[in-house]
């Protein structure tokens, strides 16, 4: 008896606006996929309590880290506050090699960075399928951000006004999904999953 093949692994990318709720919905996926694994960052900043190294994040020295931007390692990297963060391509590979699915939960920036990035990889760009998660409307990503409690009404005002331009790049993705309840916004990608795994051009017909 020939042995089962392995399913096409598949790079997942969710973006969304903020507020959007594609953090909750990437957490839902790693508990709903066993095969699904979150492709994992690297940074120059200090590990925080209880982080550790090549489960939260892959901590780089600052020489180190800048030695692979000059190697090209990266397919997308930036500084922050001081502190650089990179997102590196054998990360990606190695883990569709290995048969495993991978998540990338990315801003509406990053998402245009890495989908240029992996459109010049054929390994990269067979597996992406790319998913844009919005809410109904400005008034609830505004309604939404007031319910977290974590910003002022002035912060608040400029994540509405990120969020619609944001918003507008929606097109760029193969998939818009309008967020409802957690659980439909679930389903529904978990269905989006289920349906690119039965693509022909990822799969092998059986042999007759």
């Amino acid at each position: 008896m020939m042995a089962k093949e392995k399913p096409n692994p598949l790079l997942i990318l969710i973006s969304a606006p903020s507020g959007g709720g594609k953090t909750t919905l990437c957490r839902q996926l790693i508990r709903a996929r066993r095969n699904m694994v979150r492709a994992i960052t690297c940074t120059t900043r200090a590990p925080r309590k209880g982080e550790r190294n090549g489960v939260d994040y892959y901590f780089l020295k600052a020489e180190d880290f800048l030695k692979r931007v000059q190697a090209g390692n990266f397919l997308e990297h930036a500084t922050v506050y001081g502190n650089s963060y990179g997102l590196l391509k054998g990360e990606l590979l190695g883990k569709l090699r290995a048969g495993k699915d991978v998540l990338l939960n990315v801003d509406v920036q990053g998402a245009a960075t890495l989908i240029k990035k992996t459109g010049e990889e054929p390994e990269l760009k067979r597996a992406l399928v790319t998913i844009f998660l919005t809410p109904t409307s400005l008034a609830e990503v505004e309604a939404r951000l007031r319910r977290r409690g974590a910003d002022s009404a002035e912060v608040i005002r400029k994540r509405v006004a990120m969020a619609k331009q944001e918003i507008a790049q929606w097109r760029n993705f193969d998939y818009l999904l309008i967020s409802g309840s957690k659980h439909e916004d679930l389903r529904r990608t978990l269905a989006i999953i289920e349906a690119e795994k039965m693509r022909v051009a990822r799969s092998r017909a059986p042999e007759i």
